[in-house]
């Protein structure tokens, strides 16, 4: 049985989220929770992040909870598959530079800056569908692919919403592109861990066939 533990940290999409996973696991033996709780994210086998707002209030808000230091044990030390969503990813920079200069977790090397908008001709924040870029193949994007197959791999889009991009120390630690005045960093990806900057939750069809493979990481 798949335990999926929505993180509760007092942000987030955490109804759109459950909702989407609650969709594809109506046929399976999976148990959702949004939480707080040490004890619920111990007993999880899939851990989502989401998250909306800025960098640092996202932060404090994960401090609050006190559950920081079992979901490093739980991500980094028994490699529990790990999805961030939004500003969930961006959390995992090194640091992020959203009002100021903030430490993140760390757990992906790179920085958060706010996107390119040097000729001020785009609207900040980035929001609504834009096309992907597959830079490299990964066992979980040939498992993705394999359930677009309807779709052409050029044919593909996500929804965004956002104003700031993760910017990779480790060029292999990026997976997928999208462009938004500059290369914007729309999937991270080390081991057992995935960022995504797109909403998949908001996605529709590619968005539901994410969660799903991301659920059928073990």
């Amino acid at each position: 049985m798949k335990n999926v533990l929505i993180i509760d940290y007092g942000t987030g999409n955490l109804k759109s989220v459950h909702n989407a996973i609650k969709r594809i696991s109506e046929k399976q033996d999976c148990k959702i929770l949004v939480s707080s709780s040490v004890e619920d994210l111990k007993k999880s086998t899939h851990i989502i992040l989401p998250g909306v707002g800025a960098f640092e209030s996202c932060l404090n808000g994960l401090i609050k909870t006190k559950v920081r230091g079992c979901l490093e044990e739980m991500v980094l030390g028994e490699k529990k598959p790990f999805l961030g969503i939004c500003v969930g990813m961006q959390m995992l920079a090194t640091k992020g530079f959203e009002n100021g200069e903030f430490a993140g977790l760390d757990w992906i090397s790179g920085e958060v800056k706010k996107i390119n908008n040097k000729n001020n001709n785009l609207k900040i924040p980035h929001m609504g569908w834009n096309s992907l870029k597959f830079l490299k193949e990964t066992a979980f994007t040939k498992r993705l692919l394999k359930k677009m197959k309807k779709k052409s791999i050029n044919d593909i889009s996500a929804y965004f919403v956002h104003s700031y991009n993760f910017k990779n120390k480790n060029a292999n630690e990026k997976v997928i592109t999208t462009c938004y005045g500059e290369e914007i960093t729309a999937m991270i990806s080390k081991e057992n861990i995935i960022g995504t900057q797109f909403h998949p939750e908001k996605s529709h069809y590619f968005g539901l066939a994410f969660l799903k493979t991301f659920l059928e990481q073990d």
